[in-house]
């Protein structure tokens, strides 16, 4: 006898809208956007955004440390981190049709000794012992077909996310929309890494604000905080000079 599906997941597909192709889950709502010309580019503002953790660490490292996803989307930032920047990296999606979806129409490469998909519950597989203190870059974009709220959000999982960071490891998370949800998120992290780790951009005009949290609170001077982004900019092309302009502790 078969065995039944412990859940239903949403059915992946695309729409290509000139020279972009969306992701979406059974629903009008864009999960992940590529160039079909240019696949490596980061199309959404909020996504470059999530390069932030950026700004905390030495440039010349960048490619020694690992990156981490929760949520695939349209693989945008794991194709960025693995390719362009160099970095190990791996993402945990949950529904195997937008790894087959990703693979297919967005571009992603084939595991390898670099490059791995990890098909699981992120809020558990998080706890699992080899992610502990191992990922310095952690993007946690967790939405379900609806886009109402992240599907993970409580203290205790952002508690989970600040164990698998390294000493200088950041988390960087998409709050879709400034609402009595987006205080409620920032409360949950501040819960989970303390006041003084908390920074957040302002709000895309798509609605998206991106918070970064640190596990090792650092407040970087200016000067160094635009040094730094000089050299993202030149090395990545990533509009970091923008982001020190718009990006400030939520707690000064």
């Amino acid at each position: 006898m078969a065995r039944k599906a412990p859940l239903t997941l949403p059915e992946v597909n695309f729409s290509d809208d000139g020279p972009v192709r969306h992701l979406h889950l059974d629903s009008i709502w864009i999960q992940g956007s590529m160039l079909v010309d240019a696949p490596l580019v980061l199309v959404h503002e909020y996504v470059q955004r999530m390069m932030a953790w950026l700004l905390f660490v030495d440039p010349a490292t960048v490619s020694k440390r690992q990156a981490l996803q929760l949520g695939l989307g349209a693989a945008s930032l794991t194709k960025f981190c693995y390719k362009v920047m160099q970095m190990k990296t791996a993402a945990i999606e949950l529904n195997p049709q937008v790894v087959a979806a990703c693979r297919g129409w967005f571009k992603l490469p084939q595991d390898n000794a670099r490059l791995q998909v990890v098909l699981a519950d992120a809020s558990q597989e998080i706890r699992q012992p080899r992610w502990l203190g191992a990922v310095d870059a952690l993007q946690v974009d967790l939405y379900d077909q609806e886009a109402a709220g992240p599907v993970f959000d409580s203290a205790e999982f952002y508690a989970d996310c600040r164990k698998v960071l390294t000493e200088d490891g950041c988390m960087t998370v998409n709050l879709f929309g400034r609402t009595s949800s987006f205080q409620r998120s920032v409360d949950n992290m501040v819960a989970a890494f303390g006041k003084e780790a908390i920074w957040a951009f302002k709000a895309t005009r798509e609605g998206n604000t991106v918070v970064l949290a640190q596990r090792t609170p650092v407040r970087p001077s200016r000067a160094l905080l635009f040094e730094r982004a000089d050299v993202i900019q030149r090395q990545w092309g990533l509009p970091a000079d923008k982001w020190v302009r718009v990006f400030k502790p939520v707690y000064p």
